[in-house]
């Protein structure tokens, strides 16, 4: 048995995005990226071909990497829990975090891979987000920092604000327009512009780079989709906050829907997102 923290998961997940990378480009249309499975993964949502064919393609490396004797448990959008000898360590997947992109052939979707030591997002050592869009890898280690295409991120860089201290570009995960509509003045108050990818992975990653100077998740996010995104901000620097929960960082590493998020460059840019009203 080997430490399942010292495996090879950027291999490994670099072998997964790129096999998923060959499976759209044999599947260019819509046509052919819509068709469904006629089941429903463990969050809930109806599992597209697509999906099916991603989620193989990871656990194709993750039982490579278990007859090399790492132990882990496996948590996936898709198939839920898969034990693979042990608690202790949890792999959290989404295999295409913005399917809904994927499926309609819009370019911003990401594959997220997450690796944790325990229960929650404080846990993870390990995330890799590969954003299909741009063709870019996003990489962080707990306590060493986070990459984009092998160059370190930069980790004091700030939020931009106009001349009236409104935030400059602020991401949305709001899959539904009531939801805006709602948040509508206290956005107004925290923001200049808004932009919408369509992927929280992708979008947390936007955060790290400091191309947005923030992202508000209006509802209550999977661990699936953001477990990678948010250890890849904190390490470039940034903060995140689970708000549904009494630590920040105490959301739970499953497929249920915990908590809304926020993340920003900066403690103050944190401070004033959270006055936008969650749910």
């Amino acid at each position: 048995m080997t430490d399942a923290l010292e495996a090879d998961w950027l291999g490994a997940s670099r072998r997964a995005a790129e096999a998923l990378h060959d499976l759209l480009a044999e599947r260019p249309s819509t046509d052919e990226r819509v068709r469904e499975t006629g089941t429903r993964g463990d969050g809930g949502d109806d599992t597209l071909v697509i999906d099916a064919d991603a989620e193989a393609a990871v656990f194709r490396e993750l039982d490579a990497l278990h007859r090399d004797g790492a132990r882990f448990t496996a948590v996936s959008e898709e198939r839920g829990w898969v034990d693979f000898g042990s608690p202790d360590v949890r792999v959290v997947i989404d295999p295409i975090d913005g399917s809904k992109n994927a499926k309609r052939g819009l370019p911003q979707f990401a594959m997220s891979i997450a690796v944790a030591d325990g229960p929650t997002m404080a846990d993870v050592a390990f995330g890799f987000v590969h954003d299909y869009g741009p063709g870019e890898e996003w990489i962080a280690r707990r306590g060493q920092g986070a990459w984009r295409d092998g160059a370190r991120l930069e980790t004091e860089v700030p939020e931009r604000r106009t001349a009236d201290g409104r935030l400059e570009l602020l991401g949305i995960e709001s899959a539904d327009p009531g939801w805006l509509r709602e948040a509508a003045d206290d956005l107004v108050a925290s923001a200049e512009r808004l932009r919408v990818l369509g992927s929280m992975a992708a979008m947390l990653c936007q955060v790290a780079g400091a191309r947005l100077d923030g992202m508000v998740a209006l509802r209550r996010t999977r661990a699936v989709d953001v477990a990678a995104g948010q250890l890849i901000v904190r390490e470039a620097g940034g903060q995140v906050a689970f708000t549904a929960c009494q630590d920040p960082l105490g959301a739970t590493l499953d497929t249920e829907k915990r908590s809304p998020m926020v993340a920003a460059r900066t403690p103050a840019g944190l401070h004033d997102l959270l006055r936008v009203p969650l749910e």
